[in-house]
Formats: C-alpha cells, structure tokens, sequence
C-alpha cells in the first residue's frame, strides 16, 4: 500500500498496513505500531492573532524481538519501500541488541470495552479561517474590556492502530479541542482552560469573560504574610496538584520503599490505608462523558474503568506488565485519565461556606522536594484572593508553598463540580490547611 503525507488512513487502511507488516517480519516476534493525525494550532498576543499553523503526523514504530533482544525503527515515509527497510532495520538491530532483564512476552489478543472513542466531525474539518474567527472574537472582546489577551486554540484528530505477531490487534481514532485564555492589565491577571472532545463544547465566549472580570478582580494585591492558612483551589489549579498524586501511585515505587506509598516497616505498599479524606474519589475512566477516549493503550493493555481511591482509600496501583509479572498479579496500564467525582455545588459555593482562607486560581512551576513523601514546592499564578466572611475580599500577592501532596488531599473538607483539562476531570476543593513559605513578586 502506497500512502501520501497529506493523505488521512482510514481504520480498514490501517490494519491493513499493520497486518502487512507483521506478516513480512522475520523475526521471532514483532509489535507494530501505527500513528496518524492532525494537529492545528492558532496562537494570539496583545489582543491579535499570532500564529496559525498545522502539521499532519504519519509514524510507523517496528519493534523486533529475538529471545529477550528487541530494538526499535520508525519511519515517517510510507511507501513500501520505506516501510521494508524500517522492518530491516529493527530486526538487524533487535539481533544485536543487549539481553533485557526485564523483558515480557509479546501480549496475547486482549479483551476491550466494546465502545467507540469520541469523534466530531466539525472537530476534525475545523478551517484555519474558522480558528481565526474565533480568536478574533475573542481578542474583541479583550480589547474592548481594555485587558490585554493571550492564549491558544488547538484542535487534534488522531487515529493509532497497533498489532503484534500474536494476533493482537487494536485500533481507534477520535479529536480533542482546547483553548486556553489569560488576561492582563496593569498588575493584574487572570488564566484558565478547557478542553473537549468537540470544538462546540469549548465555553469560549463564557470563559472569556470571566477571566476577564477576574482579572480586573486581581489588581493592587496586598501582601499577607506566608503561614498555614485554609485554601480554595479553582479545579485547574487542583488538577494539576492531584496529576502528581496520581503519576506517583506505582507499585514498584511503592514496594521498594521509594514512594509516599511504601511502609514505613518496609513491608509493602499502603494500598488500602485510609490515607486520603473520604471525599476523594478518583477513578480511571475513559468513557466519562466530557473524555469518551480511546480504550487501549500504546501497548496494548485494556484502557478500561479502573476504581484508583474510594473513600479516601487507595484501591489500584500501576503495576507494568514486568512488575505485575514480579508480584503476581494483573497489569493496570496507565492510571489515565483521570476522573475526580465532584459535587452539585459550585466553586462560589465553596467561597460563600469560608470564614477566613485563600482563593487559588492557578499552581504553577511545581516541582519535587521530597519524592518519596511527594512533597513539592510551587507558585500561586493569576489571581489569588483573601477570602473573609464567605466573600472575596481583596487579591493578594502570590505566594511559594511548599506542600506534601498526599496530606493536602487528606486535608480536603468541600468539593464543587467538575471540568476537564486536558486528560483529567476534576472539581475544585477546599482544604483545611495549606503551606504557604513566601511572597512571590510573580504576576
């Protein structure tokens, strides 16, 4: 099969370029894997567009496997003769690759949840003038606000299709659309997201204008003074806290003793444990309504609804497929996407029930203190706020924290409802208690 760069595969074309592959290898085993897409991209600054840009993917990934050696190729030419000598070129690789000590077999045909991933035709043919009139609008509405806007549209269409020698086989396609937005004036700003499966449910023109007001909102912080105080985290702002919690609930970390989920005894994992408050409840969860994602892996493994944290207490950890084989017992896949159950109330809710504490809009720049008690350090960003007598009294300076991150979610008292950001679903919430250790001369 020949195939252009500015041809899109159907999913028939696909499995039938895998299936090729697969049959012409040489090799004890092989895994092909197949990513095709469009991405668009309009970037806008000082209330104008900037950029505006597309890019079509087409990468092939061979992987040859003779005993416990494999190696990789990929190409991004699909003609055959491209596509044979990718497959040449991972197996005289694979025959002199070192042993691995970790190796698994190939995966055995597996079962998937019987659904079909989001896919929005609008989504998918969305024009770079219609990308532009969009960003027009909003930039409309910044200058004539008088704030001074940034920020992105994209919209994505993908499709991957994987196979390997021993039958197994997938195959999925769908689209995804974000826009982000901050405004500026004078010494004030305000920032935050969405993203969708479909274009028509980004709340464009709504989130527009309340970054806008926040912003306003934000001028002339006043200083408090670093300490422990209550806190109101906007759900961008939590859900970038709560990915770290998330990426660091893995087993082997765990039965190693390098994780906040490692016994203090050394005598396993945690997995269990009322560790959490009773109101964090994550799962896996792909066929949620605002992701309806693909229900595969990269590898292979089922992307199936997994229960994480119930109660408060962790039920799953991520085991590889190596370390699953280690421990007895099943691989997970990723722990991803993530979906946090949220509440009927509202994130004004929550201010409206706090005597004394502070709004957070956004977390930026986190990073690692102490990995093996997830404690990070960061940055309020874009509008942070005094809360006095269940009202926003007045925007503050930004301030350093630095926080262990499994004690914030035990600390959670509130929750509002939820919205997604990119793969995860997540409400706002308060917690009773957060480590605040600096001012911070950021905007």
């Amino acid at each position: 099969m020949i195939l252009t760069k500015n041809q899109l595969i159907t999913q028939d074309q696909a499995l039938s370029l895998v299936d090729n592959v697969i049959k012409k290898s040489q090799a004890e085993g092989v895994f092909v894997s197949l990513n095709t897409g469009e991405d668009a991209l309009s970037r806008y600054s000082e209330n104008q567009i900037s950029q505006n840009i597309s890019r079509s993917e087409f990468n092939l990934t061979i992987t040859s496997y003779f005993g416990t050696r494999s190696a990789s190729a990929s190409t991004t030419e699909f003609d055959n003769d491209a596509v044979a000598s990718t497959l040449q070129r991972s197996e005289d690789l694979a025959r002199i690759a070192p042993e691995d000590p970790e190796w698994v077999p190939l995966l055995e045909p597996q079962t998937y949840e019987q659904r079909t991933p989001a896919f929005d035709v609008a989504t998918a043919s969305l024009s770079p003038l219609a990308r532009g009139e969009i960003i027009q609008r909003v930039c409309e509405l910044s200058a004539s606000s008088g704030v001074e806007g940034s920020g992105t549209l994209s919209t994505s269409t993908s499709l991957r299709c994987i196979g390997n020698s021993q039958g197994l086989q997938a195959v999925n396609q769908g689209t995804e659309a974000n826009f982000s937005f901050t405004a500026r004036i004078d010494d004030g700003s305000s920032w935050s997201q969405r993203t969708a499966w479909a274009i028509d449910q980004l709340p464009i023109t709504s989130l527009t204008e309340q970054i806008i007001k926040r912003a306003f909102a934000s001028r002339h912080p006043r200083e408090v003074s670093p300490g422990k105080y209550p806190v109101i985290f906007d759900s961008a702002a939590f859900g970038d806290l709560l990915t770290w919690v998330i990426w660091n609930l893995d087993a082997r970390a765990a039965d190693e003793g390098r994780s906040f989920m490692s016994r203090s005894d050394a005598s396993g994992n945690r997995l269990g444990e009322q560790i959490f408050s009773p109101l964090v409840q994550v799962n896996r969860d792909p066929a949620h309504p605002l992701l309806q994602t693909s229900n595969f892996f990269s590898d292979g493994l089922s992307n199936h609804y997994l229960e994480v944290i119930k109660n408060g207490i962790p039920k799953t950890l991520s085991y590889s497929r190596y370390w699953a084989e280690q421990q007895n017992t099943l691989p997970t896949g990723y722990l991803l996407p993530i979906v946090m159950q949220g509440s009927d109330q509202s994130l004004n809710d929550l201010v409206s029930q706090t005597e004394r504490g502070i709004l957070v809009s956004r977390a930026w720049y986190v990073r690692f203190i102490n990995p093996k008690t997830l404690e990070v350090t960061g940055m309020t960003r874009d509008g942070t706020f005094w809360i006095e007598d269940g009202k926003i009294a007045y925007p503050i300076k930004n301030l350093r924290f630095n926080q262990n991150l499994p004690e914030m979610l035990r600390d959670i008292d509130a929750i509002s409802s939820v919205e997604r950001y990119g793969s995860k679903v997540v409400p706002g919430v308060r917690v009773k208690e957060f480590n605040f250790t600096s001012i911070s001369d950021s905007i």
